[in-house]
């Protein structure tokens, strides 16, 4: 349960906070303090406490946190548990990369169909996912309600097939097309995750011209 008004940054290193506990899981590790969890993510124990407290208490003092325990809590938060159902649209190379390659399942998503203008493409399955035409998306969306849409079409698209999306009543939209999307004033409700792999390159680019 959420205590306070939580801060984009701490969400933000809420998905690094699961992985790391996956990976301590795995490598038997049953319990680890605040002071251990931040030496080995890189911050401090004050920020690892601060951060958690945001949704209740966990943890015990001298004990310091089942990690299995805490791991499912913070998948609980993150909504890992909540049956999100999630469509593409663009089975372009990014599209079809995402569908073949990417694990929806673990992070809580069922894939349940991708849509695109191709031809070639429609009436095809790529890896057990069927391929509609974008003309069917609207009723689609009707029939079977979505949680997000993933935007992998054109830019000169994205616009258009977000409206799309927020009418089909979708609550979020993961968007690839390299073009910001806001729709904070369309009084939807809907969230919108932009991803822009040519910002990460840039910011490696920089950090690698530093001088030493």
């Amino acid at each position: 349960m959420k205590k306070q008004k939580v801060s984009s940054a701490v969400i933000r290193r809420l998905p690094r906070y699961y992985r790391h506990l996956t990976d301590l899981s795995q490598a038997g590790v049953v319990r680890i303090s605040s002071s251990a969890l931040g030496k080995s993510m890189n911050l401090t124990a004050s920020q690892i406490r601060q951060d958690l407290s945001c949704f209740g208490e966990f943890g015990q003092q001298g004990y310091g946190y089942n990690v299995e325990s805490l791991r499912d809590e913070v998948a609980e938060i993150l909504g890992m548990s909540r049956s999100h159902t999630i469509v593409i649209l663009g089975v372009g190379n990014l599209g079809r990369a995402l569908i073949e390659n990417f694990s929806f399942a673990n992070g809580g998503f069922e894939l349940t169909a991708a849509f695109d203008v191709a031809p070639e493409l429609i009436g095809t399955q790529i890896s057990g996912i069927q391929v509609y035409s974008i003309a069917e998306l609207d009723q689609y969306l009707q029939d079977h309600p979505t949680s997000v849409g993933v935007l992998t079409v054109p830019q000169s698209a994205a616009a258009a097939m977000s409206e799309r999306l927020i009418r089909g009543g979708v609550k979020g939209i993961w968007n690839f097309t390299n073009s910001d999307l806001h729709v904070e004033n369309s009084g939807s409700g809907v969230i919108v995750e932009n991803v822009h792999f040519a910002d990460s390159l840039l910011t490696l680019s920089y950090l690698i011209s530093e001088e030493p």
